[in-house]
């Protein structure tokens, strides 16, 4: 898309993947296999034609939960719970 966006415009461009940037920190190994578990088994949804899922951590496996079921009711973290506490005391912004 950058290369394109310069083309165009003839402005030096550049790209940049946000990822751990918007979490608001370095990816963990935990963090990368997740996320390699995670997208090899949105690649084994689409190959088996299962839709209407999403693709959730269901320690210690990776599976699918209807959608229809993930949307039921928000789940709610405490506003006084350690992670937001944590959160905040390293500075992360939760949007309050």
């Amino acid at each position: 898309m950058a290369r394109e966006i310069e083309q165009r415009t003839g402005k030096e461009t550049r790209s940049l993947t946000l990822g751990h940037l918007q979490r608001g920190g370095t990816p963990t190994t935990f963090d990368r296999l997740l996320a390699l578990r995670f997208g090899a088994a949105a690649v084994r949804c689409v190959a088996s034609k299962v839709f209407g899922v999403m693709v959730a951590y269901l320690p210690p496996t990776v599976g699918y939960v209807p959608l229809k079921e993930a949307l039921v009711k928000p789940k709610l973290v405490p506003l006084d719970c350690d992670t937001i506490s944590t959160a905040r005391e390293l500075g992360v912004c939760l949007g309050d």
